[in-house]
């Protein structure tokens, strides 16, 4: 779902580029544009958080907040990104959106501390305080990217992606089946949960087949409309409460506080070593595509750092933006300046957020599946085109294997320090730090695509 992006420069403009970087398009087309900008990544940022509300059984107050932060945050990081404010962003139409590399994690974090005895607002507010912390890395290593790329190789990057997405999968799957509150009730797993699941699931394969590019770019939204309209007229979605709601909400910086968990923050420092790094694989040729690559970089630093302030998770640069340039001719940056505003409107109202809280998990969860299922299968691209010899199979054997060993079966660790166990708790953090240390300590030629 998400990736880093260099998309229509002014020194290398494709010729089916109708608006540069630096054009700005008529009123009503950037309007239209920007619609179908914030359409195909309004999924990937609301459902990070709706997510983490629900395996964190957190009050339907708290999870409108945090879908209302989630999109107010990315139209401010993306009007960071396509403005650039001093060496700070790519300046380039590049949006920006809740990642869902730090998604187990977070879960993983949060959990542990509410078993210990810690209230849901406090364990927010920790995870928020390592997320902060964290932030910092991408900011200061941002100078540096072409060293890191040198370090954290493709092999590294797929196992990474690859256990991003195997690992997330188990959400998707006890989301489809009803969530955590299904499990509770009774209903977990029963025909009518898998049932608004498999509708929403035909429906976004259907319409990713098409022949109509736009129809596969807004297959994810659409198959959770469908989903959504079927739930409703079935009487499975709650909307009698939205009502209730203010018409405006303002942001709360630090509405939960602020913690710190100090060896949780490794794994964090290491996710977004690899998320900042991820964005190196771009052909660089220059002095001013190297800018954009570090200013692209520095921003997503901020733009998490901002997050964690503003109560919402950690943001990268989304993938999926690339399609609508492609499809509209529109590499405008003043379209992406449209789109974060438009984002920040829709985090403003709570309305939304209520609309997108009322969504019944095994709809959200038909979606998240596919969505998981893509991530991993991005992750397995990397790694095919890397030379596959005894030392790479190794390294990618051992790594895949102790990642998803700590996240299938997390009792492993039971009987260690509670360091050793907050640093590797996470499958992905594990996984990656493993395939790090072989690549860099084992013998022969680091493998290159």
């Amino acid at each position: 779902m998400e990736s880093h992006s260099i998309a229509g420069t002014p020194e290398l403009r494709p010729a089916d580029l109708i608006y540069g970087v630096e054009d700005k398009p008529p009123l009503r087309l950037s309007l239209l544009v920007a619609l179908q900008h914030v359409l195909a990544v309004f999924v990937g940022i609301v459902t990070p958080p709706l997510l983490i509300s629900r395996a964190l059984h957190l009050t339907e107050a708290d999870g409108i907040f945090l879908v209302s932060m989630a999109l107010l945050v990315s139209g401010i990081g993306t009007v960071l990104q396509t403005q650039r404010v001093g060496p700070i962003g790519s300046g380039l139409l590049s949006i920006q959106g809740t990642s869902f590399v730090f998604l187990g994690p977070i879960i993983s974090l949060a959990s542990s501390l509410i078993a210990a005895g810690s209230s849901s607002q406090h364990s927010l507010g920790v995870v928020f305080g390592v997320c902060l912390a964290g932030s910092l890395i991408p900011i200061i290593i941002g100078p540096f990217i072409r060293l890191a790329a040198k370090i954290i190789t493709p092999l590294v990057t797929g196992v990474v992606v690859t256990l991003i997405g195997l690992t997330l999968v188990e959400v998707g799957i006890t989301t489809l089946a009803g969530g955590f509150e299904a499990k509770h009730n009774g209903t977990f797993g029963s025909a009518e949960n898998l049932g608004f699941a498999a509708l929403v699931i035909a429906l976004i394969v259907a319409l990713n087949n098409s022949r109509r590019e736009w129809l596969r770019m807004t297959s994810v939204v659409a198959g959770l409309a469908g989903g959504f309209v079927v739930a409703l007229v079935a009487g499975k979605v709650a909307l009698t409460d939205l009502h209730s709601l203010p018409w405006l909400a303002l942001p709360t910086p630090l509405h939960y506080g602020l913690g710190f968990h100090l060896t949780s923050l490794v794994p964090f420092m290491f996710l977004y070593v690899i998320a900042t790094s991820a964005l190196s694989g771009e052909p660089i040729a220059g002095p001013t595509y190297f800018n954009r690559l570090r200013g692209g970089v520095m921003a997503d630093g901020v733009s998490s750092f901002i997050a964690a302030l503003f109560n919402s998770f950690p943001s990268t640069t989304f993938a999926q933006n690339n399609g609508v340039i492609q499809l509209t001719g529109v590499g405008s940056r003043h379209i992406g300046t449209l789109v974060g505003a438009l984002l920040i409107v829709l985090g403003l109202f709570p309305v939304v957020g209520g609309v997108v809280e009322a969504m019944p998990p095994a709809v959200l969860g038909g979606a998240t599946l596919i969505m998981f299922g893509t991530v991993a299968v991005a992750g397995i691209k990397i790694l095919s085109g890397v030379h596959m010899d005894r030392r790479s199979s190794t390294i990618a054997a051992v790594s895949l294997g102790l990642g998803l060993g700590v996240t299938f079966v997390p009792d492993t660790l039971a009987a260690m320090p509670p360091f050793v166990r907050d640093m590797f708790s996470s499958g992905i953090a594990t996984g990656g730090m493993c395939a790090l240390l072989l690549n860099a300590l084992l013998p022969g030629r680091r493998a290159v695509s």
